[in-house]
């Protein structure tokens, strides 16, 4: 194999098997264990795979309700605003934005009087000029990663 997009290919068989040893990897890949090490050591230092984490099925857990929040901020407040919503456990992702908010953030919930009392708690800050909160009925995909281009693809 060439070295070409080992990267690339290294970070796909990641995405198919999180756990795979080294060595399976080397052997998938093709080149020794060693570059194998090399090239995910570059990756991890670049910040390229930032960390090993299992994919939890939160429905399975109970929590049966996701709810997406927009939220209109007073312009200085916006990092304030963020970083709370950031830093609540339930809140899955925490995004600034263009458009009509400036803000979306998703969470996840147990029921809808859990995600009625946090929400509200969420934005009683005076600083949100205005909130808008839809409940998914299904999730068609979520939390999907994709497969890098290697040249060949």
């Amino acid at each position: 194999m060439t070295y070409e997009h080992l990267d690339e290919d290294l970070v796909n068989e990641l995405l198919s098997n999180g756990r795979a040893s080294l060595r399976s990897l080397a052997e998938e890949l093709d080149v020794s264990v060693t570059t194998v090490s090399n090239h995910l050591s570059d990756l991890e230092e670049d910040g390229v795979i930032k960390e090993y984490t299992p994919r939890i099925d939160y429905d399975a857990l109970g929590y049966d309700v996701t709810a997406v929040m927009q939220l209109k901020a007073e312009g200085s407040a916006l990092p304030e605003i963020t970083e709370t919503l950031r830093d609540h456990r339930q809140m899955i992702s925490v995004y600034e934005v263009t458009g009509d908010y400036d803000v979306i953030a998703i969470g996840k919930f147990e029921d809808t009087d859990d995600m009625n009392s946090q929400i509200k708690s969420l934005i009683t800050d005076p600083d949100i000029k205005q909130s808008n909160t839809s409940i998914v009925l299904n999730a068609v995909s979520e939390n999907e990663q994709f497969e890098l281009e290697t040249g060949g693809s």
